[in-house]
């Protein structure tokens, strides 16, 4: 490759990446998944569209597609907050894995005793098919304002159900599972999982002690720093301890969006921005390595039967059985069962057998793509309609506030930057009234192009940017505060996220 080619390569990735980000908004217009827009962006540049670009190397696509869903899962993980997922974690890992060995053996049956599949086929269509997808759920669910605990289950089980499925999907395309026994196979899904798990939570812990301790010439590099972390954590677990990556990367990303960073908001916009490049490239790829000019109506009718199989009877059963312990209210049930959407995971998931050289791989990975276009299809625009007439939403949601955290380390304090949303109960509160803890002080508001040094008689506005500092020791104690007055106004508890008191 010479410079002339790069710079022509450059030239067509920069405009289909500005494509692709102002696709975006009018995905969100029309009340669409954005994968839809970027698989039909690469289907349209793939050999069967006009850009007619040959792609057809699996474990390239694999291979990629692991180190896209990396970067997915550390974004996830970073801004998930860890009080929503604490308390339903133990749904979110049973959705995880007993919920999927349930939806692998419903789709397992309809394949087999329904379609007449062999018993592998059918077992790697149930495995490809079950998990739920970090991206979409992360992407889609953020825009629906659910109760706090539905999008914290629903976020941790589509995080943790990549390590048990990809390991299913990998052991049955090679055989091993046939050849060693389900015992074996439960024994090692066990490992993998909270070994990986345990990784995660020591790389995390170490790394935020690391990270807080270190005054970084830029603030550019905090971002730098935690994205690396997240790659140590995903591939350490993977190669020194062969356990799950995936878990272990979720949980490192859990913890240290769970840890007040220095710059923490700006390192959760640049992972951000990371996380959908990541998307973006990984969709247009599964789509250019689809060839639909091959696909066939026979395939088109087995996703049919399958998707209905897998996002019906699979996913209802699948959750009941998992939420039986936590008697879970039957309309957060159908939320959680409606709301398992399918994404580039089962796609990325089809090109493990497609590398292995599966008898009849080809076909798998056919029917997973236009199964993922339907239902995604069907069910993300479905889902603010259901969660209103289930009476899911969070009436708290458009009340948070969002805060950043900037070391001043010479002073022993922190720097609290803190923009006040448009529906925040902040607005309308006097400086006083904030009750903030001793030592901590608002030193500047800036509203408009306008900056000043508050008083305690200053009434917020909506819009308005806070410069807080507060002594290190109190940091935390101050942020619980704000966000409590955010989200009951001035009467709010003094401890409590959610403004109320905790015990």
């Amino acid at each position: 490759m010479d410079v002339a080619e790069l710079d022509g390569i450059l030239l067509a990735g920069a405009v289909i990446l500005l494509v692709a980000v102002v696709a975006v908004r009018f995905s969100a217009r029309l009340g669409l998944p954005s994968l839809l827009i970027y698989l039909g962006m690469g289907l349209l540049l793939g050999e069967s569209g006009p850009g007619h670009i040959h792609f057809e190397d699996a474990q390239l696509a694999h291979a990629l597609g692991f180190a896209a869903l990396v970067v997915i899962l550390t974004e996830g993980g970073l801004t998930t907050r860890w009080n929503e997922v604490r308390p339903v974690m133990p749904l979110g890992l049973l959705l995880a894995t007993l919920g999927v060995a349930v939806s692998v053996g419903v789709v397992a049956c309809v394949a087999h005793f329904g379609l007449g599949l062999s018993w592998q086929l059918s077992v790697l269509l149930g495995a490809i098919t079950s998990p739920t997808d970090a991206a979409a759920v992360f992407s889609v669910l953020r825009r629906v304002p659910i109760r706090p605990r539905l999008r914290g289950a629903l976020e941790a089980e589509s995080g943790l159900n990549d390590a048990p499925t990809v390991l299913l999907v990998t052991l049955v395309s090679t055989g091993e599972v046939s050849e060693k026994g389900l015992l074996w196979f439960s024994g090692l899904v066990v490992y993998e999982l909270v070994v990986g798990a345990l990784f995660g939570l020591l790389i995390g812990w170490v790394s935020v002690g690391l990270i807080r301790r270190m005054a970084l010439g830029s603030a550019g590099l905090y971002p730098l720093a935690v994205l690396s972390v997240a790659f140590i954590s995903y591939a350490g677990g993977s190669v020194l301890l062969h356990v799950s990556g995936f878990a272990a990367v979720y949980v490192t990303s859990l913890v240290l969006g769970r840890a007040e960073l220095p710059h923490r908001m700006a390192t959760r916009s640049f992972v951000d921005g990371i996380a959908w490049l990541a998307q973006i490239g990984l969709f247009v790829m599964l789509g250019l390595l689809a060839s639909p000019g091959d696909f066939e109506l026979n395939d088109v009718l087995v996703a049919l039967v399958i998707g209905v199989a897998v996002t019906v009877v699979g996913r209802f059963a699948s959750v009941a059985i998992s939420a039986a312990p936590f008697r879970l209210p039957w309309r957060e049930r159908t939320f959680i069962s409606w709301a398992g959407l399918r994404g580039a995971v089962p796609i990325v998931l089809a090109t493990i057998p497609l590398a292995e050289g599966v008898p009849q791989a080809a076909r798998i990975f056919d029917v997973v793509f236009v199964l993922v276009l339907l239902f995604t299809l069907l069910q993300g625009p479905s889902l603010p309609w259901l969660a209103k007439r289930l009476k899911v939403l969070d009436e708290n949601a458009a009340h948070e506030v969002d805060i950043d955290v900037a070391p001043l380390e010479s002073l022993g304090a922190d720097m609290l930057q803190v923009h006040v949303p448009s529906e925040s109960r902040l607005a309308g509160v006097e400086i006083g009234e904030l009750r903030l803890p001793p030592g901590v002080s608002v030193a500047l508001v800036i509203r408009g192009e306008r900056a000043f040094v508050p008083d305690r008689r200053t009434v917020l506005r909506a819009a308005d940017n806070l410069l807080v500092v507060a002594p290190s020791p109190v940091r935390e104690q101050a942020v619980r505060r704000l966000r409590a007055v955010s989200r009951a106004g001035r009467l709010a508890g003094w401890f409590g996220e959610r403004g109320r008191e905790q015990s």
